[in-house]
């Protein structure tokens, strides 16, 4: 396609004006400036705008971010290599009040239309795709300029990538971004890590763009240095996980076991969404169970398959616990909970052979007091939800000692409290506990989490047992009471174990009585003791 060009009317060198399609911007991105021609003469003509920040990546996520940020006053350049996405994402703007959103086609362009030092998000999804969105906007970029990436990516890749771009002189942060569509849209939780130089060119954004909680103010903080800031969302996510899980175990105690009616669930998730488990993830499943089906007959919650999906920061969140060796069971029996789910055809099938057999989906058909119930199922909920956000914590902790972060529990609490999926005011409990005491060494041990947990640890035995009694698996709050259980006893049959350990392998032990490593010869005396 050949360049539109207009002449300037000076007789000396021709100077040209481009077209937008030399620019690769598109047509709403120009603005009219004054500039002098050749001869001295101011002409109007249209020219690139110097934007404050550019975004590349222009998915759901991605477009809800630059427009959050342009909302807030700070012009934005934004790119996309389906060149779609960037027309959809300037036409929205201009929709949602004529927001300075621009938008190029180019990847040379974009980044030369944002000001110096440059600054960019990149939301593309994980892997791969980040590596070649590095390389193509990098080529055009200058030393001190900055990447960022918005995604849910694997701490180490950000590492590697932070030492690979400080080769070309550039900086990198990797930023968690929590709180879906909406959260990126009106104010999401944000966890930056990696150069702190490059947090304070964008502090003045993420202050404005994140969630505003007012009695603790935005939820954006420093998180600290390398793959910090992806390793704390990853960590989020398990959590997240944990407590989805669990709500979904006293969802279906309650439907199968105390046999309330869509509308009472929603009655009580609204009910319990006023006290201690107020909270998004609450508030949300009080909106699903009053969702008709709009294809039918009923409720829509009953209708979606029973298979649930997952991206992958639950599986690295239970990788990760295994290398720390930090204990978190209830974010892997929710990983594995997800895991079953996915035998959707093999469930169906052993129910057949197991009701051919004489066995049912619900164990036994007992009178219930529902008010009981629902009062138990509360505090045993929120009881398990502490095990669910200790264990995340002690994650954090263990990694953050590793890698020498120095992590703030306190302050990563409190950036949680707005704009992610996990927010709660239960997170206000935890932020003043690592307030109390920054070594906490479980958040179980807190005085006033020991004293909830007292008070509701008779309420959450009866439901774990209603529900092994009824047939109905409650994995999450089952493996809480033992994490809590298994804490709270200071001694454990792990002696015997590891007796066995040195019986087959002369693995040594301690003992409680000398001090010293030991090896008996098992063998030999069992073998004396039974001539």
């Amino acid at each position: 396609m050949g360049k539109s060009r207009r002449q300037c009317d000076c007789s000396f060198s021709g100077f040209d004006l481009l077209s937008v399609a030399d620019l690769g911007l598109c047509c709403s991105s120009f603005l009219l400036i004054d500039t002098l021609n050749c001869c001295g003469m101011r002409k109007s003509i249209m020219a690139q705008p110097t934007t404050r920040i550019g975004l590349a990546g222009l998915a759901v996520m991605g477009q809800n971010l630059a427009l959050n940020i342009a909302e807030k006053g700070f012009p934005i350049s934004v790119y996309n290599r389906t060149t779609s996405k960037v027309d959809e994402t300037v036409e929205r703007a201009k929709q949602e009040g004529n927001l300075p959103v621009y938008g190029y086609h180019d990847p040379e362009a974009f980044v030369h239309s944002i000001q110096k030092p440059r600054v960019i998000i990149m939301l593309v999804k994980a892997g791969a795709p980040v590596d070649q969105t590095i390389k193509t906007l990098s080529a055009y970029m200058e030393k001190g300029d900055c990447i960022i990436d918005g995604g849910n990516e694997w701490y180490e890749n950000t590492e590697r990538r932070e030492k690979a771009v400080a080769e070309l002189g550039l900086l990198y942060l990797g930023m968690g971004v929590s709180g879906g569509e909406e959260g990126a849209r009106h104010g999401p939780s944000l966890m930056p890590g990696g150069s702190f130089e490059a947090f304070k060119y964008i502090e003045d954004i993420l202050l404005k763009v994140a969630a505003q909680v007012p009695d603790s103010g935005p939820c954006v903080t420093y998180v600290g240095k390398g793959g910090s800031g992806n390793f704390v969302k990853m960590i989020h996510n398990g959590i997240e996980y944990g407590d989805m899980q669990l709500i979904a175990e006293a969802y279906d105690v309650l439907k199968s076991v105390g046999k309330l009616s869509n509308e009472e669930l929603r009655s009580v998730f609204s009910e319990w969404n006023r006290g201690e488990l107020l909270s998004f993830l609450i508030e949300i499943t009080a909106d699903i169970f009053g969702i008709k089906d709009d294809k039918g007959d009923g409720y829509l919650v009953d209708k979606v398959l029973d298979k649930t999906g997952m991206k992958g920061t639950g599986k690295w969140t239970v990788q990760q616990a295994a290398e720390l060796s930090v204990a978190a069971p209830t974010i892997e029996a929710s990983l594995d909970a997800r895991f079953l789910s996915g035998l959707k055809e093999e469930r169906v099938e052993a129910a057949k052979v197991f009701k051919s057999g004489g066995f049912g989906d619900i164990l036994t058909d007992q009178p219930i007091d529902k008010q009981k119930l629902i009062d138990d199922v509360r505090k045993a909920l929120y009881a398990a939800k502490i095990c669910s956000y200790a264990q995340g914590m002690n994650l954090i902790r263990a990694k953050s000692i590793e890698k020498g972060w120095d992590l703030k529990l306190g302050e990563l609490a409190r950036i949680w409290k707005g704009g992610c999926i996990i927010r709660a005011i239960f997170l206000d409990r935890i932020k003043q506990a690592y307030d109390r005491n920054p070594n906490l060494a479980n958040l179980l041990v807190d005085p006033e989490f020991a004293k909830e947990i007292i008070d509701r640890q008779s309420a959450w035995r009866r439901v774990v047992c209603l529900a092994i009694n009824s047939g109905i698996s409650t994995p999450g709050m089952s493996v809480s009471l033992a994490y809590f259980d298994t804490y709270r006893r200071e001694r454990l049959p792990a002696n015997l174990v590891q007796a066995q350990r040195d019986y087959f392998g002369a693995h040594t032990y301690e003992r409680v009585d000398i001090e010293g490593s030991y090896h008996t010869e098992w063998f030999k005396l069992a073998k004396q003791s039974r001539i």
